[in-house]
């Protein structure tokens, strides 16, 4: 039997977009993605279960969100992490993966430090200050994680690197939450006291870190730390306090210079904005409509969590069969439609099977759009002097939509009404559009292309 001519190309194109996730640049960030799921939920939500079982108050409890700060501001340090080496560890094993195995062993003492403070023995900013200490040496790995992913793999790939480390990212946070609590459980079953079993718990979270560590000492340092080497060396007499300096002010001022900077830095605030309007009221929006909390939670922790992961890969695949600008307008394209599901959602009422639709189309269409948008910051990111600071700014200013514009979300939806509000979330896409298009017809991309060839 003759295979028709035409099924070839097609064939080789789908393999060669699965053959993608198997290169070894992108599984190391994987499994480094795995690294940097781990320790969020340990600041987080595990340990205010821990909390609450030790009896400490609701109030106190709340306060706790004040452990995530670092995630909000590490941009502040990122500079650190372009200008100086790791001490003694990036001798070792070059620029990126000493700072990478630090920040990773920082994370290992941090936890274990954090699992030594039982709330019902010590006090509760004893606590705090733990958590804030894993959350420090999380970001920091964020930092350093985020700047060799894009370091390290070529245009190309850094979609589908993305895809594989917020697939492992997942992983990660549910081994340290669903994961974390039935070992606590099961230590309590060996006759541990309930302190102890947290303890050890925590202890055994740990030393899953590990697993980031053997990935970085597996990995190769990214051929750009060549030239940041040899930087740093240059200025290894000056104060590092002024290197530090030098380092943030040549990372503004490096950006800065880029031509139509401005309109990018707002493009990159707005393009995700028509999904953070409308994530900020879908909880409240499901429970007006008659939905208990089980139900929406099922859906979230299942077929959502699927639309999730199968979305991070579709945008993968997107992201590799067209050039980014056309993957930027499918996946605004998408993210925005998704928004409509949920106003005819309003228009049936409560139907199980529908919301169960409106929450993977939301899903799915977030995070193709997500994996996308961070291929284009990454590309954002292409002088390996200041790959950590500008990327962690990039990522800062990401979230201006999702913590400030869509504030008001709640103001919007009773003027208006469910229906009508997530149609004006569908519509607030298109500032993002007119952005998009803007800068694909003064040459953005193409320049952008032209500097990650020439980098």
């Amino acid at each position: 039997m003759t295979v028709a001519p035409e099924t070839v190309p097609a064939r080789r194109s789908f393999a060669d977009a699965i053959a993608i996730y198997l290169k070894p640049r992108v599984l190391i960030v994987m499994f480094l993605g795995f690294s940097a799921g781990l320790p969020l939920a340990l600041s987080g939500s595990t340990l205010l279960v821990w909390m609450r079982e030790s009896g400490v108050d609701l109030g106190t409890i709340g306060l706790f969100a004040l452990a995530g700060t670092p995630y909000t501001i590490k941009f502040l340090w990122a500079p650190v992490v372009d200008a100086l080496d790791a001490p003694i560890l990036s001798k070792l094993l070059g620029r990126r993966r000493g700072w990478l195995v630090l920040a990773q062993l920082m994370l290992i003492v941090s936890i274990v430090a954090l699992g030594l403070c039982d709330p019902a023995t010590v006090s509760w900013y004893v606590v705090l200050g733990g958590a804030l200490l894993v959350a420090t040496a999380s970001a920091t790995q964020d930092i350093v994680i985020d700047a060799f992913r894009i370091e390290s793999l070529p245009e190309s790939e850094q979609a589908a690197g993305m895809a594989s480390y917020v697939a492992a990212y997942r992983i990660g946070m549910l081994a340290s939450t669903a994961g974390a609590l039935f070992m606590v459980s099961g230590f309590e079953g060996l006759g541990l006291s309930k302190g102890a079993a947290w303890t050890a718990g925590y202890v055994a979270m740990a030393a899953l870190v590990l697993v980031g560590i053997a990935t970085t000492l597996v990995a190769t340092e990214p051929e750009t730390s060549a030239k940041a080497e040899a930087d740093h060396a240059a200025h290894a007499r000056e104060s590092p306090v002024l290197r530090v300096a030098y380092a943030a002010y040549g990372a503004f001022a490096d950006f800065l210079s880029r031509d139509m900077a401005v309109v990018v830095l707002l493009f990159v605030v707005l393009f995700k904005f028509t999904d953070a309007l409308a994530g900020v009221m879908t909880a409240p929006f499901v429970i007006d409509l008659g939905f208990s909390r089980n139900e929406y939670a099922a859906i979230i922790k299942g077929v959502g969590l699927a639309a999730t992961l199968i979305g991070g890969f579709a945008g993968g695949f997107v992201a590799r069969a067209y050039p980014l600008v056309t993957s930027l307008w499918i996946g605004g394209i998408l993210q925005a439609l998704a928004n409509l599901a949920f106003s005819w959602q309003a228009v049936i009422g409560h139907d199980l099977a529908m919301l169960t639709f409106a929450i993977v189309t939301e899903n799915f269409t977030s995070a193709i759009g997500t994996v996308i948008f961070v291929a284009y910051l990454s590309a954002l990111c292409n002088n390996p002097l200041h790959t950590a600071t500008q990327y962690a700014l990039l990522t800062a200013l990401a979230a201006v939509g999702r913590t400030y514009l869509s504030s008001g979300a709640g103001f919007i939806a009773e003027a208006f009404g469910w229906f009508w509000f997530f149609a004006i979330c569908a519509a607030a896409a298109i500032p993002s559009f007119v952005l998009l298009a803007w800068l694909q017809a003064r040459g953005h991309f193409a320049a952008l292309d032209t500097e990650r060839r020439a980098t």
